[in-house]
């Protein structure tokens, strides 16, 4: 961002089915070009004595034909994953780092785990930090920022850090009346920024809970709040770009800045609605939303929205891959990881 049996109450209140794939990585094309229209002949019209036909022009034949087909994954890893909720592509170990609730997103259940893997497909440590091991402590992870020589993790209500090298736990760092710790993100000045969504899983989806704020932790370690309250829509996506830091919402359709006083500025609306992922490159905009199972991609000005990935259920917190172009999405109610080019 749960028992077995809370997620799959969850997933079925959201009308679609969970599932656990075998662990093979598979790689699939990419994207195929444009559909050439094909010549169909003419069908003579019937005479006053035939039955009716249902129809006689070529028409649907064209323009299904003339229908650009969707993008296609270029990997596909199974097998490795529960609930997988982000995805952080480590530059310096040219490798993709991916949180895993494995339970309720709101549960305290010490079974959270991170995976590691390669871009050329391999899966290559399903556990590599895991709770309840080598005394490491993980309940619901979610977001991922490399911070210096450290992994920061959301995690409920706290950020856990640990050592790159060694993977060993350096402690945690409390966020003021965190209930829901989603996203967090670097900016270039050494601040992090971390989104609490202050939701709760419940009978009607993630139900609010109206302690909606973003907070900010300074190179001294501690955390504090930067914005809040109920207008802020679920914060959940954070990206620091080249106008500062950009938030969108859970429970909305909108992408914002912050104000001076932690009011939302600069309001952008997606099509799609419960956003979650979100990146800047250049001056484009994209932005994951669960309401429409899409990744859209725009202007930073708020145009020229349109999908660039469609029919992904559950499309989390996606990473982006800047050696390859990739966008590498968790789909959190699939258990799988995805892997699309862009173009």
């Amino acid at each position: 961002m749960m028992s077995k049996t809370s997620l799959g109450a969850l997933c079925g209140l959201l009308l679609v089915g969970c599932s656990n794939p075998q662990p093979t990585p598979v790689a699939q094309p990419g994207e195929a070009p444009p559909v050439t229209p094909v010549m169909v002949e003419t069908i003579p019209a019937p005479s006053a004595s035939a039955a009716p036909a249902a129809s006689a022009t070529p028409k649907p034949a064209l323009e299904e034909a003339a229908k650009p087909p969707e993008p296609a994954p270029v990997l596909t890893f199974k097998g490795a994953f529960a609930t997988p909720e982000s995805v952080f592509y480590d530059a310096a170990g040219d490798r993709y780092l991916v949180s895993n609730i494995n339970g309720g997103p709101g549960e305290v259940d010490g079974n959270g785990y991170i995976s590691e893997l390669s871009p050329d497909g391999t899966i290559k440590t399903p556990k590599l930090i895991a709770g309840g091991e080598k005394g490491v402590k993980l309940d619901a992870p979610k977001g991922l920022i490399v911070v210096g020589k450290e992994l920061w993790v959301t995690d409920i209500t706290v950020v856990r850090k640990f050592d790159l090298k060694t993977l060993a736990a350096k402690g945690d760092i409390t966020l003021p009346e965190a209930t829901f710790a989603n996203d967090i993100a670097l900016a270039p000045d050494g601040k992090v920024y971390v989104a609490d969504s202050s939701v709760k899983p419940g009978p009607k989806g993630f139900e609010p809970q109206g302690g909606d704020q973003v907070l900010v932790i300074d190179k001294t370690g501690k955390a504090k709040v930067l914005a809040k309250s109920k207008d802020l829509s679920g914060p959940n996506g954070l990206f620091v770009g080249p106008k500062g830091l950009l938030v969108n919402a859970l429970n909305s359709n909108e992408v914002y800045g912050l104000g001076s006083k932690g009011e939302r500025v600069d309001v952008i609306k997606v099509p799609g609605g419960m956003l979650d992922g979100m990146l800047v490159v250049g001056d484009k905009l994209f932005v994951s939303s669960w309401g429409a199972s899409a990744i859209y991609r725009g202007k930073l000005d708020g145009t020229g929205f349109e999908p660039i990935v469609q029919n992904v259920k559950g499309p989390a917190d996606f990473g982006w891959d800047s050696k390859r172009s990739r966008i590498v999405l968790p789909r959190f109610l699939d258990s799988v990881v995805e892997v699309y080019e862009v173009k």
